[in-house]
């Protein structure tokens, strides 16, 4: 192709196009023949294959001991104290004014008044883990579980809380750890997104901006799988012949790339054209994906699929399993809606509140955690666990007295995740808290180094994992995060 000036215009062969729109794709030439000089002709055809395809395997910045992600978010922050931390002082003094000098708290009818813990706590395993019996199941995977009871984070309230556990940021707008992730590594499914969330019910506050990809290239943001029979809107094909969808998308993709080729790269389009193909592909993988008929019973009694409380969370997990041996890199699990229940953000009621939805959870985790290890894969996989931060341990009530309406505020200040799997060491407990489980006094673990260390064990450094935006090198971890070496294998 060449181009002869004319006035104001440019003609590429026998076409006229501005001048402007010769100087967009000059410009976009010379920087293709810059990008070669500089990087040498291999890694500028790589280059522009992950251009052509964002989700493309990428190199990690070191050996990994994981592959994919799986985060369980307990969306509203189930009390540490309730479930993997336990507090015998509460007991001790419930009912009475807390010994500490201050109460910092976040809404309304907040009392420091101790508030024991309402459930049991027992040791599992042979490493003796303290499991509360709202997990009776998960307390079977006591040796595989490395519980943090040393949290903290920077946010009291939901949403900003819920955006800084998945983004790094308590601010709207920044890329969640799954299109971090995705963009770092790609994926190894060709056929579904990267980054997946399967929906039980509940959007947690923030919305879809909790899993978006911010300034990231729109390839990386997640893909929500709802409930039910089509998870995706559109999955089922319109035409009743192949060929005339393949020829549609033909004429699809060959309209986007002329765009591409007037403008230049712009990521929006490039993403557009992605999706579309993506989308072509996804139509008989989604379905694939998720018909269960060769599940076996067993299988299906494992992850408690025909059991009214457990159906539907339990469902996320097995397709969880499912999408970790089909490629895909991160998928997170929200929390279900079960019986009026939605949350673990107990307030009020956190008695009721908190088992209703730890039935609902207990057996579909321990199933998928019993089920990635049997098929050697947990090892490659790592999974954790946790809501956007805890509760307090004081009572927070309506009723001017403890009752079964007594619930917990929120409390950023230590509280309690656990992960498992994919270079993580089981049986352990790291750090803690208090002798009330109010804040972190041992090994503090924040949501930054939380971060970083997943980063590590797929084989990316959190300095190195950037993206230039606004004039800054900008990060999932932004300037903080250190690696927890303590609890890697």
């Amino acid at each position: 192709m060449y181009g002869v000036a004319v006035g104001r215009r440019v003609i590429y062969d026998e076409r006229v196009v501005t001048r402007r729109e010769w100087l967009t794709r000059s410009a976009s030439g010379f920087g293709g023949v810059a990008l070669a000089a500089m990087m040498g002709d291999d890694r500028a055809r790589a280059a522009d294959s992950s251009a052509a395809n964002p989700l493309a395997v990428k190199p990690p910045h070191f050996q990994a001991t994981a592959k994919s992600v799986i985060f369980l978010y307990m969306d509203g922050g189930p009390g540490q104290m309730d479930t993997f931390d336990p507090k015998p002082r509460l007991r001790a003094e419930h009912g009475q004014p807390i010994q500490l000098p201050e109460l910092p708290t976040t809404v309304f009818n907040i009392t420091d008044k101790v508030f024991g813990s309402p459930f049991e706590f027992s040791q599992h395993g042979d490493s003796g883990l303290w499991v509360s019996d709202l997990f009776p199941h998960v307390a079977e995977c006591a040796d595989d579980l490395c519980v943090v009871n040393s949290m903290v984070a920077d946010h009291s309230e939901h949403t900003a809380a819920n955006y800084f556990v998945h983004t790094g940021s308590g601010f709207q707008g920044n890329p969640s750890a799954g299109a971090w992730v995705t963009y770092g590594l790609g994926s190894e499914c060709d056929n579904l997104p990267g980054f997946i969330v399967l929906d039980s019910g509940l959007i947690p506050p923030g919305g879809m901006d909790c899993f978006g990809s911010g300034f990231l290239p729109a390839s990386y943001q997640g893909t929500l799988f709802r409930r039910g029979e089509h998870p995706i809107a559109d999955i089922v094909p319109r035409e009743p012949e192949p060929a005339l969808q393949v020829g549609k998308l033909d004429l699809i993709r060959k309209l986007n790339r002329g765009v591409v080729q007037r403008l230049g790269s712009v990521s929006e389009i490039e993403a557009t054209i992605s999706n579309y193909e993506l989308a072509f592909r996804m139509q008989s993988a989604v379905p694939e994906l998720l018909d269960l008929t060769g599940e076996t019973e067993r299988t299906r009694a494992m992850y408690g699929l025909d059991e009214d409380d457990t159906s539907e969370f339990g469902r996320q997990c097995l397709l969880a399993r499912r999408m970790v041996e089909r490629g895909v890199r991160f998928i997170e699990l929200l929390s279900p809606a079960r019986k009026g229940q939605d949350r673990w953000d107990q307030h009020q009621r956190l008695a009721e509140g908190h088992r209703i939805n730890a039935r609902a959870t207990d057996k579909p985790i321990a199933a998928l955690l019993k089920d990635l290890k049997a098929r050697g894969l947990l090892d490659s996989t790592l999974v954790y666990w946790g809501g956007e931060f805890g509760r307090t341990p004081t009572a927070q009530t309506n009723d001017g007295e403890f009752g079964p309406r007594t619930g917990r505020d929120h409390n950023p200040f230590g509280y309690t995740m656990w992960l498992a799997g994919g270079g993580v060491k089981g049986g352990i407990r790291h750090g803690a808290t208090d002798e009330y489980g109010y804040f972190a006094v041992e090994n503090k673990v924040h949501v930054h180094d939380l971060h970083a260390t997943m980063l590590h064990l797929l084989g990316l450094d959190h300095k190195r994992l950037t993206y230039r935006y606004s004039g800054r090198d900008m990060r999932l971890t932004d300037v903080h995060g250190e690696i927890v070496h303590d609890i890697l294998v």
